[in-house]
């Protein structure tokens, strides 16, 4: 279920990009971030304005395959950066990425990271949303790691929730393969509650895991295998192993949980 409109993703790209430059104005562009060890702050902003490039490519030429997205992750030589030349860099890349999927409209198709199985997802509507809560994301390690407050507007964060279990139904995160345990079975449902939603706010998931293929229901069950509850970014950032997760309370199986997070990441690794 998409919760924000087209629109509303695109302008979310440049508003939270301008937030986290925010973030990130007058930190040490070598600092270790925390939640992504491997890289310093500035190769972080690499990284995410790398990802905006690289969708703005996608897009613009409406590409039906894969696209090099050596700029993403190949980030290395990025040890020492320009304060000013990454912070307009980064300002330059959100606003382009915005402008080309505009012009595209929501229902273009082109290629995304999405299995081949579900051509709805093959659109820059995709696109839009995906790369709003990728930089909603990375605007938690900016923070985390400049010593920022972070909060995320309430419909931005329950926009991201949706995103992340409509990952969880595809193939990839539930069937069966060699070497790593079964997620379906009998018994199994999880429940998701925040804690701190406006009162016309749904605060509720449930995930069920019993038949053939899992289901996700918004709606508050009398008993879950596993629940997780915190206040909404908060499950937002456990989802994405953020160490603001670590608010979150876990009541029941937690090992089902751990699984499910692990099989429903696979997209990210």
């Amino acid at each position: 279920m998409t919760l924000l409109s087209f629109e509303r993703c695109c302008a979310e790209i440049v508003a939270q990009t301008d937030a986290l430059r925010s973030h990130a104005r007058g930190a040490d562009m070598r600092a270790r971030v925390p939640s992504c060890p491997d890289w310093n702050l500035g190769q972080l902003l690499r990284h995410l304005g790398g990802a905006h490039r690289w969708v703005e490519t996608i897009v613009r030429t409406r590409a039906q395959e894969p696209v090099s997205d050596h700029q993403i992750n190949d980030v290395a030589a990025y040890a020492d950066e320009d304060p000013a030349e990454l912070d307009a860099w980064l300002a330059d890349g959100a606003a382009r990425l915005a402008a080309t999927l505009r012009e595209a409209g929501p229902a273009t198709a082109v290629w995304t990271v999405v299995p081949e199985q579900s051509p709805a997802f093959w659109s820059t509507a995709f696109w839009a949303r995906r790369m709003a809560h990728e930089t909603v994301v990375h605007r938690s390690d900016v923070a985390l790691t400049a010593g920022a407050p972070f909060a995320v507007e309430e419909d931005v964060a329950l926009d991201a929730l949706d995103e992340w279990l409509g990952f969880a139904s595809f193939p990839e995160a539930y069937e069966s393969t060699p070497g790593k345990p079964p997620l379906l079975g009998p018994g199994r449902t999880l429940r998701f509650h925040a804690t701190d939603t406006e009162a016309d706010a749904d605060p509720d998931w449930l995930i069920d895991l019993t038949g053939t293929t899992p289901r996700c229901h918004r709606d508050t069950p009398d008993t879950a295998t596993v629940t997780a509850r915190g206040p909404l970014t908060a499950l937002l950032l456990h989802l994405y192993r953020r160490p603001g997760g670590a608010a979150v309370e876990i009541l029941g199986d937690a090992a089902l949980l751990e699984l499910w997070l692990e099989r429903t990441g696979f997209w990210l690794q």
